[in-house]
């Protein structure tokens, strides 16, 4: 299975950023590990687990998604990250 890589430009601090998609994260009953550079985050939906990574540079968030579902497209994670996140 491929990785899905999506790369959003920060509008304002990444730690504004990043603390949205922790908060999003851990209240899905996952878990967010990493600082204000890079880090792994995991993910259990119905029972299938979404894994992957994040660095931060000075204008873009870029996230790669490792594990998904088989039937989740990589748009609509992207999706729900844009809505999350921005």
């Amino acid at each position: 299975m491929s990785a899905c890589n999506f790369s959003f430009p920060l509008s304002g601090p990444s730690e504004t950023i990043l603390e949205k998609a922790k908060t999003t994260i851990v209240n899905q009953g996952g878990t967010f590990n990493g600082d204000g550079t890079s880090g792994n985050f995991d993910l259990s939906i119905f029972g299938n687990s979404i894994t992957g990574t994040y660095a931060v540079d000075a204008t873009n968030l870029d996230i790669v998604i490792q594990e998904k579902p088989f039937l989740i497209p990589c748009s609509a994670i992207e999706s729900f990250l844009k809505k999350q996140l921005t």
